[in-house]
């Protein structure tokens, strides 16, 4: 009983070693430790920052309505507005009881192009330029309707985001600790199980996102659109207010610089509606709910290495700066073997 003992104080012995014994590999690469990137501290600064940094593309589509209380004193200051049905109906709208009218339609395509910054894996902020293209319907409501005099419109935006990391690698080692709290430390099968999920590479990240920016309006479908009351521009419009909309971000790592994501939510933005001669304006809502499909590269900070005749395709060290031997789209942080 006693040998059987020793033996198994051994092995735990032998594999809490080997646990921590993996922490650096052969090459010298620490995953507690940040190794230096450059020669000297400032570049070695420059370098940490710089792969906080990463560039993405992304497209898709989304679909919208369009939606607003309809009241003005004077009719007449909107020809486009009129009955669509064969029967007359009087209008009963006071400014308390405005008339609610909606129009339903698809945005696509919504292209855009931004930067990312990564802030200890918890926190993203970044911005970026998008172009969309949409079409518009009829807008109505009981049986009156407010035709727009075309079917399209252009906008580009300016944006900025800021996305809080839901679960991501470090989260879900969190949650394997807590799901295995109730086997005993002595439980070596199952602490053994613990420590190998634990180290397994999982891709995945869930970002809550939201984004706000500004619209500017080109080619609208209807002259009297604006984003401002502003009676000498009426054909490019600005968003009265900044637009602001919220998404779930799922991404997906091919490598530590590599990454797709797919991003779905909500948009809401203001826009208002000139009367013919610009004496008062109709207030205009969207809500667009879309659905985008992206690629990202992060920045590498480590310096590929050049030396000739150095084969090695991990992350390793040449007098004491680290480098990587193979490209972005790779894993470099390879704790067992060498993959091709």
């Amino acid at each position: 009983m006693v040998i059987k003992k020793t033996i198994l104080s051994f092995l735990f012995v032998c594999i809490t070693v080997l646990a921590s014994a993996q922490d650096e590999d052969i090459f010298g690469i620490s995953t507690k430790a940040k190794n230096p990137k450059s020669e000297s501290a400032v570049g070695n600064i420059y370098r940490n920052v710089l792969e906080m940094f990463s560039l993405e593309i992304s497209g898709g589509g989304a679909y919208h309505q369009f939606s607003q209380e309809f009241y003005s004193p004077n009719l007449d200051l909107y020809p486009n507005f009129q009955q669509y049905q064969n029967f007359d109906e009087p209008l009963d709208i006071s400014e308390e009881n405005p008339l609610e009218m909606k129009s339903n339609e698809w945005a696509f395509p919504q292209l855009d192009a931004g930067l990312r910054i990564n802030l200890f894996n918890l926190l993203t902020i970044g911005g970026g330029y998008g172009q969309e293209w949409g079409k518009m319907s009829t807008m109505r409501g009981g049986n009156f309707e407010f035709p727009f005099e075309g079917g399209s419109y252009q906008v580009s935006k300016f944006y900025g985001t800021v996305g809080l990391v839901l679960f991501d690698a470090k989260r879900r080692q969190s949650f394997l600790r807590w799901k295995y709290r109730r086997y005993a430390s002595s439980n070596y099968y199952m602490q053994s199980e613990l420590t190998q999920r634990s180290r397994q590479q999982y891709p995945w990240r869930f970002i809550l996102e939201g984004e706000f920016g500004q619209l500017k309006m080109k080619n609208f479908v209807d002259e009297s659109v604006v984003g401002n009351t502003s009676m000498y521009e009426p054909k490019l419009a600005v968003a009265d207010k900044p637009y602001m909309g919220i998404a779930l971000r799922i991404e997906r790592d091919f490598s530590e610089y590599t990454k797709m994501f797919i991003k779905g939510g909500a948009e809401f933005r203001e826009f208002t509606y000139a009367a013919s001669d610009f004496s008062e304006v109709q207030d205009l809502k969207q809500t667009l709910y879309g659905m985008q499909v992206g690629f990202a590269i992060r920045f590498p900070g480590t310096k590929r290495c050049k030396i000739a005749g150095c084969g090695v395709v991990m992350k390793h060290l040449h007098n004491g700066i680290e480098y990587r031997g193979s490209g972005i789209f790779n894993y470099q942080n390879r704790k067992v073997g060498q993959w091709y």
